[in-house]
């Protein structure tokens, strides 16, 4: 693809601009026909100091981290929090008074010693073994929505008819949702994120799903199955806390993969080259999923609150200051990966913090990969002449979401 450059207004950096100027705002746009691509700005910024201060929309005097180096050194120094009320947001429309804590069972918002309670009770229900055990489980998943696909078809949005359906039967088979309701389970979930729904609608369903999970809670201490609730079960959490883990296991699970097989798909159908190897090559199956995990780094910009004064790559970064971290510019730094806007199945990725890096790693990580392994060399061995069905400027693309993807990916094939 042909890396065309932005078009976006930004006064506040040029290539010549002073390596402290402060920054009046995040860069959020990305570069005019390349939307696999992080904004410009970012490496513009990497490239001439990567610690910048920027001035937050709620006037918070915070920084920007840019590099690999910086932002990793970040994520793995517990002088930083990521405790949501310590945190300032980069975006305009943060609730006045700043953010509530973490509710029960969200990670992702709290430190230890909290935090090291929950995920040691976690990680031995997703240790690598665990989670390769559901491989065949994913590959009959996996089969079933392509079959639904070939039936409905030449023509549909990929996301409504694989990407999102594969993630959300697999979160209905971990956390021991009953077969009678997983249809219901799966369309409640599709509901969070339809992009015609209203803010309402979304909450509804959000609301409506959380609800099923707490229901499901006291049923499995009655009755125990083959899944981590199950399990979790034998443990000293509380009723509520079980059900703000599988909450908070259901959201963080669902959107991510589900994101990275529409986006993903997109990236390959706009790199034939790198789907030809793919289909090919099956083999290539876990080196393609670490490569599009750091080429579309669709979880994007990270959040850290300083505990104490902390030095770092120069600056000196106070008590109570928040630092956002954009992986995605880290995963694109050429000091870390050689020619890194280039999408290169074959290339070693060790290092990639598309999953985080430090105490919050993503927990479920390892069922992600497993998800993808299955799910792309599958769907492109199945229907080997997949293509795009619009032209692709015309992808809805989720441009004001924390999570990165698509809203739709409408794609055809030949019978």
């Amino acid at each position: 693809m042909q890396h065309e450059p932005s078009t976006a207004p930004y006064e506040e950096i040029t290539h010549e601009a002073a390596p402290h100027t402060e920054l009046a705002t995040l860069p959020t746009s990305r570069p005019a026909g390349c939307p696999f691509d992080p904004p410009a700005e970012l490496a513009t910024l990497r490239a001439q100091t990567p610690l910048r201060r920027m001035r937050f929309p709620d006037g918070h005097l915070g920084w920007l981290a840019t590099s690999h180096a910086a932002v990793r050194a970040v994520l793995a120094d517990r002088r930083f929090s990521s405790r949501y009320e310590l945190l300032h947001l980069p975006v305009p429309g943060a609730p006045e008074g700043g953010l509530p804590p973490a509710p029960i069972g969200d990670l992702t918002g709290i430190d230890a010693p909290e935090h090291t309670r929950y995920r040691r009770l976690l990680m031995g229900k997703f240790t690598v073994r665990r989670m390769r055990a559901l491989t065949s489980r994913v590959e009959e998943i996996t089969a079933e929505c392509l079959d639904a696909m070939e039936r409905r078809g030449p023509s549909v949005d990929l996301v409504a008819a694989f990407a999102h359906p594969v993630p959300a039967l697999m979160i209905c088979e971990l956390l021991g949702v009953p077969e009678a309701d997983r249809e219901d389970f799966q369309r409640t979930a599709a509901g969070m994120s339809d992009p015609e729904a209203t803010l309402e609608q979304m909450m509804e369903s959000l609301t409506s799903l959380t609800e099923r999970v707490h229901a499901l809670v006291p049923a499995k201490r009655a009755h125990p199955t083959d899944d981590l609730l199950s399990d979790l079960t034998t443990t000293d959490l509380t009723d509520e806390e079980l059900a703000g883990i599988g909450s908070f296991l259901l959201a963080a699970g669902l959107d991510t993969t589900a994101n990275m097989l529409g986006l993903g798909t997109f990236a390959l159908l706009r790199n034939p080259p790198q789907a030809a190897a793919l289909r090919a090559e099956p083999e290539l199956a876990d080196q393609a999923v670490e490569e599009l995990l750091r080429y579309l780094t669709i979880t994007h910009t990270g959040f850290r609150a300083a505990l104490e004064d902390v030095e770092l790559e120069g600056q000196l970064i106070r008590a109570g200051e928040t630092v956002t971290l954009s992986v995605q510019a880290a995963n694109r730094d050429p000091e870390r990966f050689p020619d890194p806007d280039a999408l290169d199945l074959r290339r070693s990725t060790t290092g990639h913090m598309a999953f985080g890096h430090g105490i919050h790693q993503c927990l479920g990580q390892q069922l992600a990969r497993v998800e993808m392994r299955v799910a792309f060399p599958a769907l492109f061995t199945r229907f080997p002449t997949l293509r795009l069905a619009c032209p692709p400027e015309e992808v809805p693309l989720r441009t004001d979401q924390s999570i990165y993807g698509v809203h739709r990916l409408p794609v055809t094939w030949d019978r």
